[in-house]
């Protein structure tokens, strides 16, 4: 039974996260260089600042002496609810503000995830149909799926019936455009802003417009999950499950997937780990959904291999939780490095394996 082993490494993370924030305090990192969290590499739009606190409040839900902590480095995004230059608000409360406010009730919590949800519908674009990136007006990005969930919650909660169809409508349109036929998924589409009419799949980080990034299609798997927990559509579930189909019939037996499925043979031996740890997470999710078994399966059996073989347990210096993240293999970015999302996503699923 893998609990032992899921049960030491969440351990093991918790003593990394401590290590994180006596070492560089009220610093949140992105990704390491070199298995070190602080250095002066490209942090982007900050996208990431929500995990470091997120994996707070997943620890918190187990041992309270993480509330602090999780409070102390939450508090300082609550003015990003009104941030209008991201398309990653999913990301930074969901992770954060959604969790405190499970754990505590505290109601003034609820309308910051609420505003931040309305922030985020800001950026539909009614010619096209869509959630735009932070790229451009026409770019429509896969990642946006997991972002969806917080103007689909701001929505429940209001009862905003506007709200509710702005992220609907972004769902169908990522359906529609960046899912094959065969639940394989592209990384960014472009629009006509004059017209709306979708031109083109391409990519920023994938290895070609056509080809399958693993860690978009990781979000296509958790993201349309999620979307099919909100509305009960039963075409988000179908494609969820397209998804992953596809992830788990073109990933190895140990279930951690090479950055991008159809780059050229030598490239593939290059794993994306933080694909893998979104991917086991939002299995175990979609095995709920869908009352289906193999995912929940495939699910844990990526997590032994993630705990067994590639996390840095022995490795005194490396600094991070789970090594060999890919952040963005063409700017030479956290590549074969610790990756914050990873960590998350890992803390998360670890959790969800272990239950309550």
């Amino acid at each position: 039974m893998p609990e032992p082993l899921f049960t030491d490494t969440l351990h093991f993370a918790g003593e990394q996260l401590r290590a994180l924030i006596k070492r560089h305090p009220d610093f949140y990192p992105m990704y390491t260089a070199g298995g070190k969290w602080k250095h002066t590499g490209e942090a982007w739009t900050h996208w990431c600042d929500g995990f470091l606190p997120g994996m707070m409040w997943i620890l918190a839900g187990r041992d309270r002496g993480w509330v602090e902590p999780a409070v102390r480095y939450s508090k300082p995004l609550e003015p990003r609810q009104h941030d209008r230059n991201v398309h990653d608000l999913g990301f930074i409360f969901m992770s954060t503000y959604r969790r405190w406010l499970e754990l505590t009730g505290e109601p003034a919590l609820n309308d910051v995830l609420i505003q931040a949800g309305r922030t985020m519908a800001l950026r539909f674009r009614e010619k096209g149909e869509y959630l735009r990136s932070f790229m451009a007006e026409d770019s429509l990005f896969i990642d946006i799926m997991m972002n969806a969930g917080i103007i689909f919650y701001a929505a429940r909660e209001t009862g905003d019936a506007a709200l509710r169809d702005v992220a609907l409508r972004h769902s169908l349109t990522t359906r529609r455009v960046l899912v094959r036929g065969d639940g394989s998924t592209s990384h960014e589409g472009i629009f006509d802003t004059a017209t709306g009419e979708f031109l083109k799949q391409t990519t920023q980080q994938g290895y070609r417009g056509d080809s399958c990034w693993s860690r978009g299609l990781a979000w296509a798997i958790y993201g349309f999950g999620t979307c099919y927990e909100y509305t009960g559509d039963g075409r988000f579930l179908a494609t969820a499950e397209a998804c992953a189909r596809y992830y788990i019939e073109h990933t190895g037996e140990g279930g951690v997937p090479p950055w991008d499925f159809d780059a050229p043979a030598e490239s593939r031996k290059l794993l994306d780990t933080s694909a893998a740890a979104i991917a086991a997470s939002g299995l175990l999710q979609l095995a709920r959904l869908a009352q289906n078994p193999l995912y929940d399966t495939v699910a844990r059996r990526t997590l032994s291999t993630l705990c067994q073989n590639h996390t840095a347990a022995g490795d005194a210096a490396w600094e991070g939780i789970l090594k060999g993240g890919v952040y963005h293999l063409h700017k030479n970015l956290g590549v074969n490095e610790s990756v914050m999302w990873g960590e998350y996503f890992f803390v998360e699923a670890l959790d969800r394996a272990l239950g309550k």
